[in-house]
């Protein structure tokens, strides 16, 4: 799977080191100076460990609490910042869309866009983005398991774009809490695509009384290790070097001068998991 995902992203680098691929940056593109510099830092990270990366930054946040929460720096210039990152550091990007008409204009700057979770039921949105020729990574929807994720897929695909991404990010539990089904990561998986688990965001804690959404970033290990354990291809975390400051889910994101340590301890989980030899059953090494 990680073979073929790689066919279709220009600088999907170490795509032979048999580890997990990586989504990771902020939530939203602040500005330019912090956006290079924490891609840098993960690139820098994930050479180290032969892990391939793909840089995350939503260039709007169009799902937000309350009317006064931010929502970006503008749309140009943000994917114009999401391009240079993909330049200059030498790695592919993915931002998020949320209305049909903005699957083009985020093509010409980005290589995989994503479909919000709220959003994954939108064929309007899915086909746009497929008819773009990139790749569309679909975030399951907190109300949906992941078997509901086949026919998402099939939308991008009937389209005639067979690159897909599905990503988990919990489910919805009770008024202001998500749980994570790893059930959901092995049949996502059947469809013969890759899946990712995206991390932070499973360990959010929406509609708090606020207005801000809550989080629980000491289980992002626990989150992170269960994912690689089932056999997630590929895993979605929000990083900032001073989560406390910024300007959206901060309260779930993983402090970057943490990232590096944990990438060490999945990556030793992932190799203790690959065979030795022969075929391997749970197709880890796909």
């Amino acid at each position: 799977m990680l073979t073929s995902l790689a066919n279709t992203l220009p600088h999907f680098r170490n795509t032979n080191s048999g580890q997990f691929f990586l989504m990771a940056g902020p939530c939203v593109i602040e500005g330019e100076d912090m956006a290079l510099r924490i891609a840098e830092r993960v690139k820098h990270i994930t050479d180290k460990l032969q892990i391939p990366y793909i840089f995350k930054g939503s260039y709007r946040k169009a799902n937000r609490s309350r009317l006064d929460s931010f929502t970006g720096i503008g749309d140009e210039t943000a994917l114009r910042i999401l391009q240079k990152v993909g330049r200059e550091i030498g790695v592919p990007t993915v931002t998020d869309i949320h209305e049909s008409d903005e699957a083009a204009l985020a093509a010409e700057y980005v290589d995989v866009l994503q479909i919000p979770a709220f959003l994954c039921r939108q064929t309007e949105l899915l086909v746009a983005a497929a008819k773009t020729g990139k790749v569309v990574n679909i975030k399951k929807g907190q109300f949906l398991n992941g078997e509901a994720m086949r026919w998402a897929m099939d939308k991008v695909q009937g389209a005639g774009n067979p690159n897909v991404i599905l990503t988990d990010r919990g489910n919805s539990f009770g008024y202001s809490d998500l749980v994570v089904d790893f059930r959901n990561l092995p049949t996502m998986r059947s469809f013969g695509v890759p899946v990712v688990m995206d991390v932070t965001h499973s360990l959010q804690q929406p509609n708090q009384s606020s207005g801000v959404t809550g989080g629980q970033p000491a289980l992002i290990e626990t989150i992170a290790k269960a994912a690689i354990a089932v056999g997630a291809d590929g895993l979605f975390i929000e990083t900032h070097p001073t989560p406390a400051t910024a300007l959206s889910d901060g309260a779930n994101m993983l402090p970057l001068d943490q990232l590096e340590g944990l990438l060490q301890r999945l990556t030793r989980i992932r190799e203790a998991l690959r065979p030795t030899g022969g075929v391997d059953p749970q197709g880890l090494n796909a």
